[in-house]
């Protein structure tokens, strides 16, 4: 039977690949924000977990909350870099710091 345990276990996994993609790769803006999912669902899975374990749906309905600010920072972060990527030709984070206005 799968129990708590094997929940915290996965989402100690995904939010440990999530830490590592966000500090080894440094160079790809795309690989950065999948790598934001992966934390923001590695805390949904403890969410759900915990909220299944105690018998409560607050941690459930807490979790959609975070689904839905994930969404969002998706789409608004997507659409900063397609603008970025118009106006100067690369989506480098080394040329992120040259941006200005």
């Amino acid at each position: 039977m799968i129990g708590l345990g094997h929940y915290l276990v996965v989402s100690a996994i995904l939010f440990t690949l999530g830490v590592f993609g966000i500090f080894i790769n440094r160079k790809n803006i795309i690989v950065i924000l999948m790598a934001i999912e992966l934390i923001l669902l590695s805390v949904n899975i403890n969410l759900v977990a915990f909220s299944a374990y105690l018998g409560d749906l607050v941690g459930q309905v807490f979790a959609m909350f975070v689904l839905t600010v994930a969404a969002g920072e998706a789409a608004i972060g997507l659409a900063i870099l397609v603008i970025f990527f118009r106006s100067r030709g690369t989506i480098s984070v080394d040329d992120v710091n040259k941006m200005s206005g």
